[in-house]
């Protein structure tokens, strides 16, 4: 494997492992309908990933990098539906609050709407957008098609991406016993409302 693709391997890699909003669209989701919910979410988080490559690739994602009006609008959308993630989790919490049982079930899957929380939330987030933009062209060469090599990485991070949200799904339902207690579940939907919203209100405000 050539030395570059290596380094785009570590990169990638250490990038997916820290913790940010797809993270918490994962555990969320996996809370909320169990490994389905979790894997599906997982699945649509990583989908966006061939968007970032492909506006990458053709060049769109420059506009956005140096239009600072494309940027605040694609910034604000992501930072409103980051907003609205959490404060359904808050009202997961209250609603939570009001129940008289001490597990609580899991809530009905939906193929669909976990899959588009997950490639929204990834592909409104203009992290990600700026990130390939200035990140995989340093991993491609002139010598052949932008879009296909910008496509190829975009699989391996897809792949890596997959495999440790599939171990941080396989760790929450393993402690299913421990998730569905009502505390817990209260806790956990208190936390990951309160942060989402916290990441929302941090990309709002933040600087290009």
């Amino acid at each position: 494997m050539p030395l570059d693709l290596w380094t785009f391997l570590i990169a990638i890699t250490l990038l997916t492992m820290t913790p940010g909003a797809d993270t918490m669209i994962v555990i969320r989701n996996t809370m909320r309908g169990g490994a389905k919910d979790g894997l599906v979410s997982s699945f649509g988080i990583c989908l966006g990933l061939f968007v970032h490559a492909t506006l990458s690739a053709v060049g769109i994602s420059a506009i956005l990098l140096y239009s600072a009006t494309a940027f605040t609008f694609l910034k604000t959308i992501g930072a409103l539906y980051l907003l609205w993630l959490g404060f359904n989790s808050l009202k997961s919490f209250w609603n939570a609050k009001k129940m008289h049982q001490t597990v609580i079930q899991k809530k009905p899957f939906s193929f669909w709407i976990s899959m588009q929380e997950g490639f929204l939330s990834n592909v409104l987030n203009p992290k990600a957008v700026i990130f390939y933009m200035a990140f995989l062209p340093q991993f491609i060469s002139h010598e052949h098609s932008a879009l296909a090599q910008s496509l190829f990485l975009a699989l391996i991070h897809f792949s890596i991406a997959t495999l440790w949200q599939a171990i941080l799904i396989y760790t929450i339902v393993s402690a299913n016993g421990f998730i569905t207690k009502k505390s817990v579940r209260q806790s956990l939907d208190a936390i990951s409302g309160i942060v989402m919203i916290g990441l929302g209100i941090r990309l709002f405000l933040e600087k290009r």
